[in-house]
C-alpha cells in the first residue's frame, strides 16, 4: 500500500539512493531506540521531546508518532505554500508567502515581538525552503533562514518522516537557531522577567512525591517553540480531513486547542481574539 503511493510522491521531487535508504533506517532506528519515552511520557501519547544549547545555538527536538498514513502526511509537508499555512497558526506571525525567485522556493514570514502587534511592526524573516527528500519511504523537509527578529539568525525548522505502517507516521521535527549579543542581552531580561516562572517539557529531576520537574531557562523557551511549531504541522495535517473551504477554521481551531492542553504553552490572546486576528 505504501509502495502504492510513490508515483504521487515522485511529482514533488524523488533523491533516491543510498543516502535516502540510510536516512530513513536511521529515522526508524531512532523509532525503535525511544520506544520506552514514547510509552510512557507525562503527555499521554506517543511523543517526545528533547532540547540542547551549545555556544548561543539552541534547538528543539520532537519526536512523535502520527495517526495519519504517511501517503497522506509526506505530500502535505512536500509543498513551501503549505508551510505558510502551517506558520501561519503561531499566534505573532501575521503574514507568510511563498514563491520562487529563480534560485528555489522562499517563504517570507512577518513576525511581531508581541501577540498584539499589528503586522506594520513585524520583522521579516526569508525562509529558504528545500525538499531534501521526497519517496513512498522517506520524507526530509527544510526551511532555513540567515537572521531573525532582535538579533537572532540561523534559523532552521527541519521535518522528518517515515512510514510506520499503513496506518501511522513516525516524525521527527527539529527547531533550531543562535541567539547574537543583543538577542542574549533580551533573552535574560525576558527570563529574569516575564519568563521567570516558564518552563519546558524535559523531566530534569522528580521531587519526593514522584511530581516532575520540569526544564526551565534557555532550554525551555525552544522546547516551548519547537512544541508550538510541532504542534502547528499536526494540526495542519489534521484539517486535510475538512472539506476545503473548512480546513482554515477546522486547523485555527485546532492548534489553539492544542496548544490549551499545555500550561507551558498557553497563550496571553484567548481563542476568540485569536480566531479573530487569523481571520
Amino acid at each position: 500500500m505504501l509502495r502504492a503511493c510513490l508515483p504521487t510522491l515522485l511529482c514533488f521531487t524523488c533523491i533516491c539512493g543510498n543516502a535516502e535508504a540510510q536516512d530513513a533506517g536511521s529515522l526508524r532506528a531512532r523509532h525503535a531506540a525511544l520506544h520506552e519515552q514514547l510509552a510512557n511520557n507525562p503527555f499521554g501519547r506517543s511523543l517526545h521531546v528533547e532540547s540542547t544549547i551549545s555556544d548561543g545555538s539552541h534547538k528543539g527536538e520532537i519526536y512523535a508518532v502520527i495517526e495519519q498514513p504517511y501517503g497522506v502526511v509526506a505530500p502535505a509537508l512536500a509543498r513551501a505554500t503549505h508551510w505558510c499555512d502551517i506558520l501561519m497558526l503561531q499566534v505573532n506571525i501575521k503574514r507568510c508567502s511563498a514563491a520562487n525567485d529563480g534560485g528555489g522556493e522562499t517563504l517570507a514570514a512577518f513576525i511581531t515581538r508581541k501577540p498584539r502587534d499589528p503586522v506594520e511592526s513585524a520583522h521579516r524573516v526569508d525562509f529558504r525552503y528545500e525538499l531534501a527528500a521526497a519517496s513512498a519511504e522517506y520524507l526530509r523537509v527544510a526551511l532555513n533562514a540567515r537572521s531573525g527578529p532582535v538579533g537572532t539568525r540561523d534559523y532552521k525548522i527541519v521535518v522528518e518522516a517515515a512510514p510506520i505502517d499503513s496506518r501511522r507516521t513516525f516524525m521527527h521535527m527539529s527547531y533550531a537557531y543562535t541567539l547574537g549579543w543583543m538577542a542574549r542581552f533580551a533573552m535574560d531580561v525576558y527570563l529574569a522577567g516575564a519568563g521567570r516562572d516558564k518552563f519546558g517539557f524535559s523531566v530534569v529531576e522528580r521531587l519526593p512525591d514522584g511530581r516532575p520537574v520540569y526544564v526551565d531557562g534557555v532550554r525551555g523557551v525552544v522546547e516551548r517553540s519547537a512544541m508550538r511549531y510541532y504542534l502547528a504541522v499536526e494540526a495542519y495535517l489534521d484539517s486535510l480531513a475538512a472539506q476545503p473551504g473548512q480546513r482554515l477554521e477546522a486547523r485555527l481551531r485546532r492548534w489553539y486547542a492544542a496548544i490549551e492542553r499545555y500550561p507551558q504553552l498557553r497563550e496571553a490572546v484567548g481563542p476568540g481574539e485569536y480566531l479573530e486576528m487569523k481571520r
